[in-house]
């Protein structure tokens, strides 16, 4: 429901990205496994910049998006995390029960976003000013 609300968000940035192209989008089972099955493939078999998802952030049981991919970060990267619940604090005091993840798994940036379609576009809004630059430093690019 907020796949394409995403990728919608993360195309308005083609320009700070110097280029965006969208390759890849899948539902995922509220799985553990299944969803590191895709991380892991995404990750290191396809080398992508940057994997964003949505969902699964919560407090209901199925919501594990972030055990699933806390285990699989070399990195976790907490200022990112600290931005996104900021931003979303300033729209909703629910965003309090959000349990976003973020961090760098070889050279692609995984970010674990709400499920609110939304939510999705405020908390990329707010990673833009710091996102472009630091995939190039992860990418070895100047």
């Amino acid at each position: 429901r907020s796949g394409p609300a995403a990728e919608a968000a993360v195309m308005g940035y083609d320009a700070e990205f110097g280029g965006v192209v969208v390759t890849h989008r899948a539902v995922v089972a509220d799985e553990t496994a299944e969803i590191q099955e895709v991380l892991k493939q995404w990750s290191d078999v396809e080398d992508l910049h940057l994997i964003i998802t949505s969902g699964g952030t919560g407090f209901a049981p199925r919501d594990v998006t972030p055990e699933a991919t806390l285990p699989l970060l070399h990195k976790q990267t907490p200022g990112l995390v600290q931005v996104m619940m900021m931003k979303s604090l300033q729209v909703t005091p629910t965003a309090m029960l959000s349990r976003p993840a973020a961090g760098i798994r070889g050279a692609t940036l995984i970010l674990n976003m709400p499920g609110n379609p939304k939510a999705v576009g405020e908390c990329l809004e707010a990673l833009m000013p710091g996102l472009p630059h630091g995939i190039r430093q992860m990418r070895g690019d100047k």
